[in-house]
């Protein structure tokens, strides 16, 4: 259950936002009748469509990604965004976004391989670096050496860098809230408790 209330489509008065709605869910109310194609939840949605601003900030970064102007690899904008989704813990990004590289032809392989990339010998030059600085980014906080810069500045553009950043960040940003207010499969109490001495 999320930690906030669900709009009711009803109560939506947005017009864009409705339009997002019976793009994902048809003629059905998610708060009420809850469920995506990918076999979430769907709360996500509810959840954001209380702040209509924020909701579609969250859409137009959808759109933006998905332009042609884009000029970073989508296979890498989604390798981006999976091992975001892992580092940060978001079962929900991780597993959305695992459906998404699938479906660039990705192999199974380097989908299963990415929670471990380190060690897995799959991944090219190019991925390495990739997935080296998405854990800058995440688990790093920013903090980037010098020298992974520079080689990532040696295979990717000065506009690539910059789309892979902004599309990392900003799903770090989404895998955040989406644990903060455990949406979608983040919806689970957190892992690390004391354990009771018998």
């Amino acid at each position: 259950m999320p930690r906030l209330t669900e709009a009711k489509r009803a109560d939506i008065a947005s017009s864009e936002v409705q339009q997002v709605l019976q793009r994902v869910f048809g003629d059905r109310d998610p708060a009420t009748e809850p469920g995506t194609a990918t076999g979430s939840p769907g709360n996500w949605w509810t959840v954001m469509a209380l702040e209509p601003g924020i909701f579609r900030l969250t859409e137009e970064r959808h759109e933006w990604q998905k332009s042609a102007d884009r000029k970073l690899d989508p296979v890498l904008r989604e390798l981006a965004i999976v091992r975001a989704g892992w580092a940060r813990g978001s079962q929900f990004v991780f597993s959305q976004h695992c459906k998404v590289i699938r479906a660039l032809g990705v192999a199974e392989e380097k989908i299963t391989a990415i929670p471990d990339w380190q060690t897995s010998g799959c991944f090219s030059t190019r991925e390495v670096l990739v997935l080296a600085y998405v854990d800058d980014l995440v688990l790093g906080s920013g903090r980037v050496p010098d020298a992974r810069f520079a080689a990532l500045r040696g295979e990717l553009s000065d506009v690539e860098i910059l789309e892979l950043t902004f599309i990392t960040c900003t799903y770090d940003m989404s895998a955040t809230m989406s644990r903060a207010l455990r949406l979608e499969f983040d919806d689970c109490t957190d892992p690390v408790v004391e354990v009771p001495a018998p």
